[in-house]
């Protein structure tokens, strides 16, 4: 069974940071890429970043660029999304993907299995 479990979401203010970490277990983590995304209200879910299989390549979204760093431990099969200077448009349940596209997709359609998401919700 393929798991992929999000957490260290929460409410914050504006300008703070948090970290998103999401484990992955039933699939060969360290041969695939990871993605994370994002579902505001009445919105439709939005790429923010991707990492390849050995983390050389990273693409990220041009709403989170610059603020959010996507990394990986392939030895504790996690991803992680660091998240500086929130603002309340990063509102928003986060969820984790894997992908075989192992060097990264921006595409959501490519990713094959996903986490429940965690809830980020940011105060001015």
């Amino acid at each position: 069974q393929v798991l992929l479990v999000e957490s260290g979401g929460g409410l914050v203010q504006t300008g703070d940071s948090l970290r998103l970490s999401c484990a992955v277990s039933g699939v060969a983590f360290n041969t695939r890429a990871m993605g994370w995304f994002r579902q505001a209200p009445g919105k439709e879910r939005k790429f923010l970043a991707t990492i390849s299989w050995n983390s050389i390549t990273k693409d990220y979204g041009d709403s989170v660029k610059g603020r959010f760093t996507i990394s990986r431990d392939n030895a504790q099969n996690t991803v992680y999304l660091e998240m500086n200077n929130l603002g309340p448009e990063d509102t928003a349940v986060y969820y984790c993907a894997t992908s075989q596209f192992y060097g990264g997709t921006t595409s959501l359609n490519n990713y094959d299995y996903w986490g429940q998401g965690t809830q980020v919700t940011v105060s001015s």
